[in-house]
């Protein structure tokens, strides 16, 4: 039986791993990193999940409809339908793993986030992407001990391996020795979101570099939301990228200001009085552009009137890093902060059993569009990474019914499309091409100019052309795109047209890009 080749181990590889392991299907984790040191374990608000421990009546279909209500109504209904049910049972397996979730009197203590009307999310203090991690490592490794699954940190993707039209296995190379190995079987994709298209400006990992999902576009994989960036409000810049001030911090209360006539003006109470400094997202990001460019000066955030207890049991991890990182205290201090890119609502696309285009490959994770719609909600990245991974997983137990059709092993020759590394100049000519043209707020001339600039660019290998045709693709994307949606937010356009609520798809036909808009579909009634 041939295994099946997981590439990346986060939590969505790894909730892969450990479905296919409890069904007797071995697996391959490929990851450059071990999972200790995967995007995964930077999350730290929570995970999602109608538990309704704090009673106040949250249902299941209270977050299927704040889900779809925050990507304004983008997302694939039945998709978020099976996720939004799922979310109960994958929390308390969780615990069930050990995983420490903040409590009282015996029960889960939930909270609120942006874009949702309950105290919906779970958390572990301010660390639960980490804490998640530990607990879920800790269970794959014992179906590693039983060899159902091989990790091989250290290791990278350097080409899928298709035949005609589907996916047949995958190239990977050590990186200590060098050795190149073909694996053939079924691939899932867990390679998280396009940081590398960012370097310096995301809230990643800078290990996620987008290159496998750039090279699976340009192997024939159909990408969808390109045009879906998630600007996180509230990030301050360290070495490198930036680091996230998690939303966690305006749940338990945190509000953000900025100077006007001297006076520090509360500007998200005073224009959203309902959800106030918890209004997705998007809407928070944008506001905080907009006071900034009419009043000049820092957007701050304060938390000095958070009690002791808060920071002592629930953002205790988020004041020491702000102190290391800053030399404030937020106990005392206001913070001051500024949009960073946080999170990429497009991807791979699949469909609702997180299939792609091209069979015998499956996606999950960041690295897919699935979920998310034109703006995700905090909270629900964890839990689309967990419930994405064991979805990608049952699909393929479901479709795999005999290996006889899958080659065995025999070289493969041709380009290398990972092989050579992208030049620095290079990525930093495209991360700026991309920022004029896909801020904020954006246009038909910025994007229009981005695209000119892109053209212009001469890539010296395989895997800059893919970086290139990916750039294309997202950009190509938000221009056709001709209204505002969420994250997608267009000055000449800033209108929502419910003529535009389909999913942008991008394809290559020979070597141009292609956009298409597909209709979504109606949800499925369930018994």
């Amino acid at each position: 039986m041939h295994p099946v080749y997981i590439i990346g181990a986060g939590l969505a590889g790894l909730s892969a791993a450990l479905t296919l392991a409890e069904q007797g299907r071995p697996s391959v984790l490929v990851s450059l990193q071990p999972s200790e040191r995967a995007q995964s374990v930077l999350a730290e608000g929570g995970i999602n999940a109608a538990l309704d421990t704090m009673g106040e009546g949250d249902t299941v279909e209270d977050h299927y409809n704040d889900t779809l209500r925050g990507g304004v109504w983008l997302a694939d209904p039945n998709a978020v339908a099976a996720l939004t049910a799922g979310a109960p049972d994958v929390v308390r397996r969780l615990a069930a793993m050990g995983v420490p979730f903040n409590r009282e009197d015996g029960h889960i203590v939930q909270r609120n986030f942006g874009g949702q009307k309950h105290k919906r999310t779970a958390y572990a203090r301010s660390s639960t992407g980490k804490i998640l991690m530990n607990a879920v490592i800790d269970v794959v490794r014992r179906h590693e001990a039983a060899g159902l699954v091989t990790r091989l940190p250290h290791h990278e993707c350097l080409r899928l391996l298709t035949e005609e039209g589907r996916c047949i296995g995958v190239r990977i190379r050590d990186t200590y020795t060098g050795a190149m190995t073909d694996g053939f079987g079924r691939v899932i994709l867990c390679t998280g979101g396009l940081c590398g298209l960012f370097p310096g400006h995301t809230t990643g990992t800078t290990q996620n570099t987008g290159d496998v999902t750039a090279m699976a576009f340009s192997l024939g994989a159909a990408l969808a939301g390109l045009e879906m960036l998630q600007y996180h409000p509230t990030t301050v810049g360290i070495a490198g990228k930036r680091c996230l001030v998690t939303e966690a911090a305006r749940g338990e209360g945190g509000r953000l200001c900025i100077r006007r006539d001297g006076a520090l003006w509360y500007f998200m109470e005073e224009k959203y009085p309902e959800l106030k400094n918890l209004m997705p997202r998007d809407v928070v990001a944008r506001e905080m552009y907009f006071v900034r460019r009419d009043l000049g000066g820092s957007v701050l955030l304060d938390m000095t009137s958070l009690p002791e207890a808060t920071w002592e049991n629930k953002l205790s991890d988020l004041r020491e890093e702000l102190m290391h990182y800053l030399s404030l205290d937020p106990k005392k201090d206001l913070i001051p902060v500024e949009e960073g890119i946080h999170y990429f609502m497009g991807g791979i696309d699949t469909d609702i059993g997180h299939r792609t285009s091209l069979p015998g490959l499956y996606a999950a994770g960041e690295c897919a569009c699935q979920y998310h719609g034109a703006n995700r909600l905090g909270g629900n990245s964890l839990l689309g990474a967990l419930f994405g991974g064991q979805t990608a997983a049952q699909s393929v137990m479901g479709d795999v019914h005999d290996d006889d059709d899958v080659p065995a092993p025999r070289p493969f020759t041709g380009e290398e499309p990972l092989a050579a590394p992208v030049s620095a100049a290079f990525a930093e000519a495209v991360c700026e091409i991309l920022l004029g043209g896909m801020g904020i707020v954006r246009s038909e001339a910025g994007l229009t100019a981005a695209l000119d600039a892109l053209s212009a660019l001469t890539p010296g290998n395989a895997r800059e052309r893919c970086r290139l045709r990916l750039a294309e693709a997202m950009l190509t994307a938000a221009r056709a795109r001709r209204e505002s949606r969420g994250a997608h937010y267009r000055e000449d356009w800033p209108q929502t047209d419910e003529s535009f609520r389909k999913t942008a798809v991008a394809e290559m036909q020979g070597d141009a890009v292609t956009i298409t808009f597909r209709p979504l579909p109606e949800r499925r009634e369930t018994s």
